[in-house]
């Protein structure tokens, strides 16, 4: 829907206007250094944060950023950075790399849960996940308006804020973190929150490709365009794109048909714990297109910057939720495949083509846009502000105590475990090891069997349509479904088993010499003092941040978080829920 330009008003306050054009460098810098005194006062724990008194004088850049469903770390900028074949050797995506030229690429950077709602609850928050109350799962969300986030707080602070699709949800009301539908610009159309079902139409019609694209990407210019003219003069602002065509499900064959890609490119560059085979090659190809359909968004919002003259007064900031949907290993897994995302950002004025090792997690952002607009930062946050990795003249590690992020999950969908139940885990990861801790290893990960196995299991087409055919916190597609089918084939069992099976109450991985986190070394005796090292660290980090998991009652184990609901309207779920 289109707002008209009174609701978009921020709240009255004495804000001086913000002048156009670049800040200049000896304010900006005479800013940071200020903020650097804050950041530092109490970095050493992210628990023990302080906010410090704030300097005068922020940016209050405008501030555009793009968030996809389940884009994890792909892009071709990431192409080689880890001394190995991968999947960023075929997706190829100029704008986002683009970006990375002009500003600063993130090595590490992380979701603090793999799961659509929970990574947006701390995303939007600068919370922990786990401290987000009902938004910390994904079915039966609902969230709480005591909880500051960081569209709200720049809208208080003078900015005029806008949205295009999705923000926060599944959950209850939708988009509540960014004020509901009250400032959403989606009158020029949808077609561009699933591009390869969008695309696929308008060519069954009659349109080439090229056309169905810039169709398509008219539509992305035109939302932005009108959000841009409902911004009064001298505003700040901050515009949201939440794209899910990263997103399953996508048209099968469509990165052929529409994007040129060839699945048989990616022979010899999947992980291992992706087979190697036609349809699995295919699967992947498919979901790459939808990643170059988000690089082609983030052009089409480039273009309109330049266009309007605010390219060189706007921070431009592009990541995903969590890791690639429907396959072993992604999302709602601990692993980097399901936890480690892209993270690229163009900051005005700023030293480009940088590449930052630090560790920084996406609740880092909520006090990054704060400290920017000059927002007051609540205290306590898990997040802290990424302003000196943004603005360093240089990459490599800019803070040594960022080493280290925690990760971690409740429940995705209600209906994957008896009693609807979570799967409740959290790591810790480092450069060198990742240390899972599960603590309900009678569980089923990802979800009951369902009769996935024997005579009674599913058929190939409804595991690939349905997601709650079987392991329901696995989205469906043709991956899924090959590895369930190839479950008792010698070549391929152990794939099923480490996507599907039941896990320990710890596990570790050596990433030094295991970087695909295959080979569970918890247990082993040349690694116990590593083991009890990273178990203590992860608890004494969990206790400081108060998680909930670690009470004498868990909540997460009781209702409201195990009632049955549906995800987006809170009421009790039928007997089979919608995608999620």
């Amino acid at each position: 829907m289109h707002v008209c330009q009174s609701s978009l008003q921020p709240p009255r306050r004495n804000i001086p206007p913000v002048r156009r054009g670049v800040l200049s460098r000896w304010m900006l810098s005479r800013w940071l250094l200020a903020m650097a005194v804050v950041v530092a006062a109490g970095h050493g724990s992210r628990a023990g944060a302080a906010r410090g008194a704030e300097p005068e004088g922020p940016p209050r850049w405008n501030i555009l950023f793009v968030f996809a469903d389940d884009w994890g770390r792909y892009a071709s900028c990431y192409g080689g950075l880890d001394g190995r074949p991968s999947l960023n050797d075929v997706v190829k995506t100029p704008h986002i790399d683009r970006l990375a030229r002009e500003g600063v690429l993130f090595r590490n950077a992380f979701v603090n849960a793999p799961s659509c709602t929970p990574c947006r609850s701390s995303l939007l928050s600068g919370r922990a996940f786990f401290n987000c109350g009902r938004g910390a799962v994904l079915h039966g969300a609902v969230w709480d308006d005591s909880i500051p986030t960081f569209p709200l707080a720049l809208r208080e602070a003078g900015y005029q804020i806008g949205k295009s699709f999705k923000v926060w949800s599944p959950g209850v009301p939708v988009d509540a973190p960014f004020g509901k539908q009250r400032y959403a610009f989606e009158a020029a159309g949808h077609l561009s929150h699933h591009y390869s079902k969008s695309a696929t139409t308008l060519v069954d019609a009659g349109s080439t490709p090229e056309q169905a694209r810039e169709t398509i990407l008219q539509e992305v210019r035109d939302n932005f365009a009108a959000f841009q003219s409902a911004v009064a003069p001298d505003h700040p602002w901050l515009y949201f794109l939440g794209t899910g065509t990263t997103h399953r499900k996508w048209v099968r064959g469509s990165a052929k048909e529409l994007w040129g890609i060839d699945p048989d490119l990616l022979q010899g560059k999947l992980p291992p714990f992706l087979p190697d085979v036609p349809v699995v090659r295919e699967d992947v190809a498919d979901y790459l297109g939808e990643v170059q359909a988000v690089d082609a968004y983030v052009g089409a919002l480039y273009e309109q910057l330049e266009k309007t003259g605010q390219l060189e007064r706007t921070l431009i900031v592009v990541s995903g939720d969590h890791g690639m949907p429907g396959v072993p290993a992604g999302k709602n897994n601990l692993y980097d495949h399901g936890v480690q995302v892209a993270l690229v950002a163009r900051v005005p004025g700023g030293v480009g083509n940088r590449i930052v090792d630090d560790f920084v997690s996406l609740p880092d952002l909520a006090p990054t846009f704060m400290n920017i607009g000059g927002a007051a930062v609540p205290e306590g946050l898990y997040g802290q502000s990424l302003l000196p990795q943004l603005t360093a003249p240089g990459g490599g590690q800019i803070d040594p105590r960022r080493t280290q992020v925690i990760t971690g999950r409740e429940r995705h969908v209600a209906a994957a475990r008896d009693g609807h139940l979570p799967y409740p885990c959290r790591a810790l990861r480092t450069r060198d090891f990742l240390y899972i801790r599960n603590f309900a290893p009678d569980r089923w990960p990802l979800g009951n069997p369902a009769g996935a196995i024997g005579g009674d299991a599913p058929k190939h087409r409804s595991l690939s349509a349905e997601t709650y055919a079987a392991f329901a916190d696995m989205d469906a597609g043709p991956t899924k479904a090959w590895v369930i089918a190839h479950a008792d084939d010698p070549q391929w069992s152990w794939v099923y088993q480490y996507a599907f099976g039941k896990r320990p109450a710890e596990e570790l991985y050596d990433l030094r010499r295991d970087p695909y986190q295959i080979e569970n070394v918890a247990g082993r005796p040349e690694y116990a003092a590593s083991q009890a090292e990273f178990s203590s660290r992860l608890l004494a980090e969990l206790r400081q941040q108060g998680d909930p998991r670690l009470a004498e009652v868990v909540p997460f184990e009781h209702s409201p978080f195990t009632d049955p609901r549906d995800a987006t309207s809170g009421r009790p779920a039928a007997a089979k829920a919608a995608t999620p």
